[in-house]
């Protein structure tokens, strides 16, 4: 397809076309079909799917580590430390415009179709919070308290 004057003139005033803007949003300008492995900013600034991560660098050598800037450095350092130790390069994608809840991503520049991108995490349990427990807990409570 031959570009007319107009394509040229439009892409001056706008820039340049871009394809699925949403999801490039929200993967820090990736796509989801390039993407090896992703985190959360929640688990990123709990320092959760580092084990993962590593191994995933490790598995994807030529891969890129994409971190999201408006996530504090102290943060990201054990992120990028891991990236430097095999050679990966990193990236701080900051964009104020775009809201994301993703806070690390190591893609590719081409698409790989990984079905499973995001770390699974184990759900925590306390003894306290099963129902036994808090009905066992609410009974020592009235036996020492009389309440």
């Amino acid at each position: 397809m031959k570009k007319d004057v107009d394509d040229y003139l439009q892409e001056g005033i706008y820039g340049a076309k871009e394809t699925k803007p949403a999801e490039r949003k929200r993967f820090l300008g990736s796509l989801r079909e390039r993407i090896v492995f992703a985190l959360t900013k929640g688990q990123v600034m709990r320092a959760k799917g580092l084990a993962e991560l590593e191994a995933e660098i490790k598995s994807h050598p030529d891969a890129k580590l994409l971190l999201n800037g408006d996530i504090s450095y102290r943060f990201l350092k054990d992120y990028r430390l891991l990236a430097d130790k095999y050679g990966v390069h990193s990236t701080s994608i900051s964009n104020r415009e775009a809201e994301t809840e993703i806070g690390a991503v190591l893609t590719y520049d081409h698409a790989i179709d990984k079905e499973q991108i995001f770390l699974e995490e184990k759900e925590e349990t306390n003894e306290e919070d099963k129902p036994e427990a808090i009905s066992v807990t609410r009974f020592l409570k009235k036996i020492f308290t009389g309440k």
